[in-house]
Formats: C-alpha cells, structure tokens, sequence
C-alpha cells in the first residue's frame, strides 16, 4: 500500500518561503514523481519576457525537493534531506507558465538500506521543465543525500 503524501504541497508552502513567494504550485504528487508549475508573472520575468533562468531552476530544486520530501516523508525523524549539487540545461527559451516533473532516480527502499547500513546516501533527481505545449526548455539533475539524525 502506498502512504498518503497529499500534504507535501502544503507543507513545501510552509516549510520554504520561496515556494509561496514564487507562486509554485503543486499539481501531480506521490511518492516517486512530483509535477510542479510556475505561473507566468512579470516579476519572474527575465530581458525577454520569459521566466528567469533563476526561477526556472528555483522550480526544477523545488519540485526536486518536494519529491525527497514525498519519498522520505515517513523517515525524516532519522534523516535530514539535503541537495548535494545541481545540473542543469536550458534548451530552448522558456515563455509562459512552466512545469516541472521530478522524478525519484533511486528506489527509496535502496536509499533507506543504504542510509541503515551506516552510509550517507547519495541519489538523483531528474527533472524536465517544459511550456505549455509540453516543448522542453529545460533538463536537470539534483543529487540529493540524507544526512542520519544524531
């Protein structure tokens, strides 16, 4: 049976101000795949008239984050989720309002066991940011870890 994560986009509201600042929303959550959008506002703007390169990856970490957090929601008292580094690749201009699907890159089993055996986990996130008309604009890796309670 898969747990109840409906609450991540409330919680990633709460818990990261720039979520709520930037009007991210939070339209497709579970466990392993999280979609998020970010609306099309003047102030996200860049020269052109387009999301910001900045806010393109602030939507892509956040959604990354938002899917750790489904993931590892039951675990978070002996681990705290934290992003170890982040690629990404803007492919074509971004106009528009923008979606971002993230996508767990390791079971959260194995990152658990791995966690349990005495090793700090390492894991990937991978996102793809696309338009409205589903055109790919951007593609990006967050390598996140798990760092054990003391």
């Amino acid at each position: 049976m898969s747990q109840d994560v409906s609450f991540i986009a409330d919680a990633m509201k709460q818990a990261v101000p720039y979520v709520k600042t930037t009007g991210i929303e939070f339209e497709e959550v579970s466990a392993s795949r999280i979609v998020a959008s970010l609306p099309d506002e003047p102030s996200l703007h860049n020269h052109i008239g387009g999301p910001h390169a900045a806010m393109m990856f602030g939507l892509g970490e956040s959604a990354s984050g938002a899917v750790v957090m489904a993931a590892f929601a039951a675990h978070l008292g002996k681990a705290t989720p934290l992003a170890v580094r982040a690629d990404i690749s803007y492919k074509k201009i971004a106009m528009g309002v923008l979606r971002a699907e993230a996508v767990l890159g390791r079971s959260a089993e194995d990152v658990l066991a791995e966690l349990e055996s005495g090793t700090r986990p390492e894991f990937p996130v991978t996102i793809t940011i696309t338009n409205a008309e589903g055109v790919v604009t951007g593609e990006m890796t967050v390598v996140w870890t798990l760092k054990p309670a003391r």
